[in-house]
């Protein structure tokens, strides 16, 4: 257990810098200049030649790249060695705010949805795909289908558009968009706050990301379900007498959901990229809205800053997922 624990960790530093390594290049190749559009339109060239030198653009990237990195390391050897808090750096475009203060204050909007799609999603896929499954080809089976068809076929933007017209715009039963804390006093942009208020904002930014999920997961389970149940232990246990009820439950759930634990750690991953069209969407200013206010305006730290939250976060899951996976099959080992 701990040498996986080493080899995961030595892989997720690995992933790290080859992630943020890859955005920060991108973000050296393409023709903007953040200085300029930090200063405007009428800065003069001693002036952009001060500010490159405060945002340090105007050294090489390896350079640059060097000093993101150091500053993320938890500890320092300067005056002696001793930890120290990681630091994202400042954005160069939000009133010089840290780029942690902006991660801080938009991640538990996208975690926040991310999380209430997945178990949306799962809630709905797990009972639909097994019943569809126990009896094929009936009516249930056939509408399942249709229904899957249906939900891959659906893009976030639209579906989201086609929700806010009908439910928030003609009818108003859901609001139009923002969001409302959990457990703040508060309230964001005077929205009010509160349990109740929080899943009232968010019941159709859940629903719109997580149909496609949900369509794939129903017929991901299905097909395992079916195919599980033709196996050898399976009949086995049937002409043995077993009951139905502990044939499925022990037997054939147990093995038929061992794939969807695996998809899970990697469509929550896919689900944090793909929240940007549903954040944008409903005015949520999570991780996703705020990655694509720093790419229009160029803002390299709170960029790579979400990249690296989302890129640790991925390799959490999967590491929760790898230890689930041991634990739900105990035919698999860590090591």
């Amino acid at each position: 257990m701990i040498q996986y624990l080493i080899r995961r960790l030595l892989w997720a530093v690995a992933l790290m810098i080859t992630v943020t390594a890859i955005g920060f290049a991108l973000f050296y190749l393409v023709p903007s200049d953040p200085a300029r559009q930090a200063c405007g339109k009428s800065c003069t060239q001693a002036q952009l030649t001060i500010i490159r030198h405060d945002l340090g653009t105007d050294r090489p990237i390896y350079v640059q790249y060097g000093k993101f990195l150091g500053r993320l390391i938890p500890f320092s050897f300067t005056g002696g060695p001793h930890f120290k808090t990681p630091n994202l750096g400042t954005s160069y475009y939000n009133s010089n705010e840290s780029v942690g203060s902006i991660i801080s204050q938009a991640a538990p909007i996208t975690m926040s949805l991310v999380f209430g799609a997945v178990v949306l999603w799962m809630l709905v896929a797990i009972p639909i795909g097994i019943l569809s499954a126990l009896r094929p080809r009936s009516l249930l089976d056939r509408t399942t289908m249709f229904g899957v068809l249906i939900g891959v076929s659906m893009h976030p933007v639209w579906l989201g558009l086609l929700l806010l017209y009908f439910l928030s715009d003609r009818v108003t039963w859901f609001p139009v968009g923002g969001y409302a804390g959990l457990f703040s006093s508060g309230g964001l942009y005077g929205v009010p706050t509160g349990p109740g208020q929080w899943a009232w904002h968010l019941a159709l930014p859940w629903f719109t990301l997580a149909v496609l999920f949900m369509a794939i997961y129903v017929r991901m389970i299905r097909a395992n379900v079916m195919e599980v149940m033709n196996e050898d232990y399976v009949r086995t246990a049937r002409a043995k007498g077993a009951p139905e009820s502990r044939v499925l439950r022990q037997h054939i759930l147990r093995n038929a959901l061992l794939p969807v634990v695996t998809m899970l750690g990697m469509d929550i991953g896919l689900a944090l990229g793909g929240a940007v069209f549903t954040e944008t969407i409903y005015s949520l200013h999570g991780l996703g809205w705020w990655t694509v206010q720093s790419i229009n305006s160029s803002d390299t730290p709170t960029v790579l800053g979400v990249i690296v939250f989302a890129t640790t976060m991925i390799i959490v899951f999967n590491l929760i997922v790898d230890v689930l996976y041991a634990w739900v099959d105990p035919r698999i080992r860590l090591s």
